[in-house]
């Protein structure tokens, strides 16, 4: 699996991604600074899966329209990148194979498969 980790989302879960095995583009490291717009491009031209904080991905999927071969929106209360990496590690346990081609909105207590 393949991710592409947004500025927001920080370089220790990209770090921690790429510990794991998975191929991980990390726009912190690789792209700081670079727009919404081509961020989601560029996840979706390369078949990335998208790992985001920022909401905004919401208004690019449902109200624009925007292609994606996935999107994990992070909802956390606590920022830190231990909880981020307990949260993704237990996503990636649980519903691995449901991520691809899917909005999933992810808080510390719930997983919510977005209707698309």
């Amino acid at each position: 699996m393949r991710f592409l980790v947004d500025e927001c989302a920080g370089p220790v879960l990209a770090v921690w991604l790429c510990e794991q095995g998975y191929e991980v583009f990390s726009v912190f490291d690789s792209a700081r600074g670079v727009d919404d717009d081509s961020v989601i491009q560029k996840a979706y031209s390369e078949n990335w899966i998208l790992v985001t904080r920022d909401k905004d991905f919401g208004e690019k999927v449902y109200r624009e329209k925007r292609p994606h071969h996935g999107v994990v929106l992070l909802r956390l209360n606590d920022e830190r990148g231990s909880v981020k990496i307990s949260v993704m590690g237990q996503l990636l346990v649980n519903h691995s194979e449901r991520l691809p081609d899917q909005f999933v909105v992810v808080t510390e207590n719930t997983v919510r498969f977005a209707k698309q």
